[in-house]
């Protein structure tokens, strides 16, 4: 899953919030400062197998974080139209002619022809939605982001200096369950580099090259 190439690539410390917005990461030191947001990170950390306090390892979290919203809108988008001139091309056939019909073999075919669209649409957003909801690595994600989120709200209410509406994403109100047994997978395919690659970036547009402190950070 790549961004778009008309996207200029991002440099040190930066990821995209919504609306492509280029943003900076906040220092873990900043959150650090804040007693209530240091406790909240350690115990998220504990929880998620995470640490919320590592600079690297937040940007990349974001990053993926971004990639996996615009993979949804994508997907979104292209069960939406079709489903949209579908249902609007039934419904004027409908309207035009089906109703004007006598019961007999083309009235049939009509309602035939509507349980089967209907059915087609059902299969393509189930499987749409098992692939982009279920995907246990990319829940991993959403869990640990929707985590980082309330830890820099923690921080910013106990005095500490972040920009509105930071880290610039809502949380998930579900698909968003930490699986431990996906983070020991992920581990597994990192072998075969494999891992989070439906969530992957080529490294000209993280903005660093793989291993570098800002690019590919440890998860």
């Amino acid at each position: 899953m790549s961004a778009p190439f008309d996207e200029r690539p991002l440099g040190p410390g930066e990821y995209r919030a919504r609306g492509d917005l280029v943003r900076s990461l906040v220092p873990g030191a900043v959150l650090a400062a804040v007693p209530a947001a240091r406790a909240a990170a350690e115990a998220e950390g504990h929880r998620l197998r995470f640490d919320f306090l590592d600079d690297a390892a937040v940007l990349e979290l974001l990053r993926l974080r971004h990639l996996d919203e615009a993979a949804l809108h994508r997907a979104g988008v292209r069960l939406g139209v079709p489903t949209a001139l579908a249902a609007f091309a039934l419904f004027a056939g409908w309207g035009a002619y089906a109703q004007h019909w006598e019961p007999g073999r083309d009235q049939y075919l009509y309602y035939g022809l509507c349980g089967a669209a209907c059915v087609l649409v059902v299969v393509l957003y189930a499987v749409t939605l098992t692939r982009h909801w279920g995907s246990r690595p990319r829940r991993r994600v959403r869990a640990r982001a929707a985590a980082y989120r309330r830890i820099a709200h923690l921080a910013r209410d106990g005095g500490a200096r972040l920009p509105d509406a930071y880290p610039h994403y809502g949380p998930y109100p579900f698909a968003a369950r930490f699986h431990p047994e996906a983070e020991d997978e992920a581990a597994d395919g990192a072998d075969d580099g494999a891992a989070d690659d439906d969530l992957d970036m080529p490294a000209d547009r993280r903005g660093d090259p793989p291993g570098a402190p800002d690019g590919k950070g440890p998860r």
